[in-house]
């Protein structure tokens, strides 16, 4: 009896394993099984907003006058000193490009005296304007010099081709009365404007007598008596329309300038007789 139920049971356990196999096989054979559900990726970023990368726009040009400033002898940066004090007054409405040219510290009689030297410094300043016209070339310019400097001035006046300026100021200038104004007048389109004082008697007086102006002329200085025109100069019209020349008077003491060497570098006079020239405002 038990060998009968235990055969039995194998007959069955056989007959189930032979079925499944069947159906596995069938369904490896027949329509194949659905995919299951796609999977869904999902991607988090952590930034909370995207921030665009412009190319790097060029800077505005400078639409303040550019102003170069030649000291008088000695280094002793007189004039570009009161400029640029009067240009912080007056709300830095210019620009002052300062040209050193000097031998050295108080070294004035040498640079007073070595007209070589002065007109080889003309010819590095005028260098030096025409590369930076060329980078600004939209730019006003306008030129200023005091004392000896208004010889390196000059000098660069006469390398500089017409109307490379807008205005050359010179502010008692230690040159002779003769000296031939005409390159300068032509390189600055609105021409030149002389600052003089026959009370600078001491600077141009007494000290010229001496040692005689930047130019190795032996006669007054300019800023004392202001320039003469000499020759076929004295009758080119570009001097009689393009020359200014400004003697001071008694009206002018209320600005601190009372008639000396070192009178128009008070703030008062640089606003009032000089920033209309080079064209800034004071604020």
């Amino acid at each position: 009896m038990n060998r009968l139920v235990k055969l039995f049971l194998s007959a069955g356990l056989v007959g189930l394993l032979v079925s499944s196999g069947a159906d596995a096989g069938g369904a490896r054979r027949g329509t194949p099984r659905p995919d299951p559900a796609p999977r869904v990726t999902e991607y988090r970023t952590y930034c909370e907003s995207w921030t665009t990368l412009s190319p790097p726009q060029p800077a505005e040009p400078d639409a303040r006058p550019l102003v170069w400033v030649v000291d008088g002898a000695g280094d002793l940066k007189g004039c570009s000193n009161a400029l640029n004090y009067a240009n912080q007054l007056a709300g830095n409405t210019a620009e002052f490009a300062v040209f050193s040219w000097s031998h050295g510290y108080r070294k004035l009689i040498a640079d007073q005296t070595d007209w070589v030297h002065a007109r080889a410094q003309g010819e590095r300043l005028a260098a030096a304007i025409l590369e930076r016209k060329a980078r600004e070339p939209g730019r006003r310019v306008v030129l200023v010099a005091h004392s000896a400097g208004c010889a390196v001035a000059l000098v660069a006046g006469d390398r500089l081709p017409p109307d490379t300026l807008d205005r050359t100021i010179l502010l008692a200038p230690s040159v002779s009365t003769g000296y031939d104004l005409r390159p300068s007048l032509w390189a600055a389109r609105e021409g030149v404007d002389v600052f003089c004082s026959r009370k600078d008697w001491v600077a141009l007086g007494f000290v010229v007598r001496v040692v005689g102006t930047t130019d190795t002329g032996s006669g007054p200085a300019a800023g004392r008596l202001g320039f003469k025109p000499r020759g076929v100069a004295a009758t080119d019209p570009v001097v009689s329309t393009k020359l200014r020349q400004h003697f001071w008077s008694a009206d002018q003491k209320w600005t601190g300038h009372t008639g000396g060497h070192h009178g128009m570098h008070s703030p008062a006079f640089v606003h009032a007789y000089l920033y209309p020239l080079i064209g800034a405002p004071v604020k």
